[in-house]
């Protein structure tokens, strides 16, 4: 497949020059064609800000921000059916600061904010409002695009923002040194590399050979406790159950996989695959997992969509032990991670399995591990993350796990959340889930050598010390825990 070309005018200099999308970008840009520039790829972050904010510096520091990021400032314009971007001028940037009170319940508001779409071709991929709380209280709402970012990009974004407010209450512009690259340079860096399908020695046909084989076969559709009949077309409501890890759990989950060489990504995986087999999906578990391509320590700094899906298949036959799934989980995990560079809309194509306008292809699960993030930091005001109620699911399930640590990297806990359809299950049986692989990650970091068959026996279960599973129930705790697990449903929503 020859690349596309611009049209004709675009380098003429009659009018802005156009920029072919990344892949995942291209396949992001149709689905919002389809859905008709809903709120569905919408990616709304939350930070309270307690204390005296300079409004006018931090209008300025968004600004600054979204003048250093390209992707933040380009348009995604159709000419013939084809998307191409355009980056705005410095001088074409309009970046508003919406001040609103929050009036009733303030989550009403973000969630009413987080959910209105965008003109791609016509407004900036970001907007932002400041929602008034009270006297020194608020909450500053980001929403973008996910055409323009990921969850990973949400640290560079509030370095970039923390570093201009700094500047701007002190009457200057922010001193930083310039990027090396732009989301554009990625884009057309993507394409060269991978190459073109038809050339069998190119990147792409060498992964794509991979997937066909490490695919083959793959379930259609995995057997879920479902509680409802799967509806023609999926309404893509969902609803989150959120638990806590304590930390004596999460040090020995963590041991378990330094003395296995694993990781805890792959206990958490082998974990989640034993659940499912014990909960009768069989013994053939694919689950997605998204990954972040920024294999170049020049894209650190970016905004921008570098997000892909892969498909890990498990095989949880032969009643393995625990640590034995483990070393499957893992060498099977590192060819994935190896041949990860193909979009998963590539996959698909090349697979073509049956499509459904009722679930996802290949795939009805999602695991996300991730460890916490940073948040904004404001001189003088004291930032912390803000939950907002934006529970759209695209997958059956998604299992978010958000590991804590400290700055020595000792374990502090993990916060975790199931997503999941409530066009299939009931709160009730998803609750009882979690229970359930709570009580499995005990069993396994305490007695990784029973076999998968007692990893949820009563048995089992009495040579590890119950607990409760811990809910978030105070708002600090729900603002703490839920606000990670929200940026990790943005790193995967892809």
């Amino acid at each position: 497949m020859a690349h596309a070309q611009p049209p004709s005018w675009a380098a003429s200099g009659g009018e802005p020059d156009l920029i072919q999308l990344s892949l995942t970008q291209q396949r992001l840009w149709f689905l919002n064609q389809l859905e008709d520039a809903s709120g569905t790829w919408n990616v709304p972050v939350a930070v309270r800000l307690r204390g005296p904010v300079d409004r006018t510096a931090l209008a300025a520091a968004l600004r600054d921000t979204v003048l250093r990021q390209e992707t933040l400032r380009t348009l995604f314009v159709d000419e013939g059916g084809v998307p191409w971007q355009r980056v705005l001028e410095p001088d074409e940037v309009e970046v508003p600061l919406r001040v609103a009170a929050a009036v009733g319940d303030p989550a009403e508001s973000l969630a009413a904010e987080s959910t209105r779409g965008f003109d791609l071709a016509e407004e900036l991929p970001v907007r932002a409002t400041l929602f008034e709380l009270g006297p020194q209280d608020q909450v500053l709402l980001l929403v973008m695009h996910h055409i323009a970012t990921d969850g990973w990009s949400l640290d560079p974004l509030f370095r970039d923002l923390s570093t201009a407010y700094s500047a701007r209450v002190e009457g200057r512009e922010p001193g930083w040194e310039p990027l090396p690259v732009q989301y554009t340079d990625y884009a057309e860096w993507q394409r060269e590399v991978l190459g073109e399908v038809s050339d069998p020695q190119s990147l792409i046909s060498r992964q794509l050979g991979y997937w066909r084989e490490a695919l083959e076969g793959i379930p259609e559709q995995i057997a879920l406790p479902y509680d409802k009949p799967r509806p023609a077309v999926s309404s893509r409501h969902g609803a989150l159950v959120p638990f806590f890890l304590d930390v004596e759990l999460h040090q020995g989950l963590t041991a378990l996989a330094r003395r296995t060489g694993t990781s805890p990504f792959m206990v958490f995986h082998a974990a989640f695959a034993t659940l499912l087999t014990r909960l009768g999906a069989g013994h053939d578990i694919p689950i997605a997992t998204p990954t972040v391509d920024r294999s170049d320590e020049a894209l650190d700094d970016l905004v921008g969509f570098f997000v892909n899906t892969l498909v890990m298949r498990v095989d949880t036959s032969g009643d393995p032990t625990f640590e034995e799934l483990l070393h499957r989980v893992r060498d099977m995990a590192l060819g994935a991670i190896s041949h990860q560079d193909v979009p998963f809309d590539r996959v698909v194509e090349e697979l073509n399995p049956q499509r459904s306008l009722s679930r996802q292809a290949l795939f009805q699960v999602v695991l996300m591990v991730a460890e916490k993030g940073d948040t904004l930091r404001l001189p003088g005001v004291e930032c912390t993350e803000y939950p907002v109620d934006f529970p759209v699911v695209r997958f059956d399930m998604w299992l978010g796990l958000t590991e804590a640590k400290s700055p020595e990297g000792d374990c502090l806990g993990v916060s975790g959340e199931l997503l999941y359809s409530t066009d299939l299950f009931e709160r009730s049986t998803m609750q009882s889930l979690v229970e359930r692989f709570v009580l499995l990650l005990r069993t396994a970091a305490a007695q990784p050598e029973l076999p998968l068959s007692a990893m949820n026996s009563r048995r089992a279960f009495t040579a590890v010390r119950r607990r409760p599973v811990r809910s978030r129930t105070t708002a600090d705790s729900a603002q703490q825990h839920s606000s990670s697990a929200q940026r990790d449903r943005e790193r995967s929503r892809e």
